[in-house]
């Protein structure tokens, strides 16, 4: 799986950040940088609840 971002979108709310900090990351800049573009298995679960908590629905999951 690999990590979309609709940079069009996206307000850098952290809400991903906060539920998968490992894989998302809010810079002082108030930019949204993917960390783990593709992250591992074990750590799907809370990439898919990061992605349907998106407030601006700026994240998607894709199948490779």
């Amino acid at each position: 799986m690999k990590i979309k971002v609709d940079y069009d979108v996206c307000e850098a709310n952290a809400v991903c950040m906060g539920l998968a900090p490992e894989v998302f990351e809010v810079d002082d800049d108030d930019n949204l940088n993917v960390l783990l573009p593709e992250p591992p298995p074990e750590m799907l679960d809370r990439v898919r609840h990061a992605v349907r908590s998106c407030p601006k629905a700026a994240l998607s999951l894709e199948e490779e």
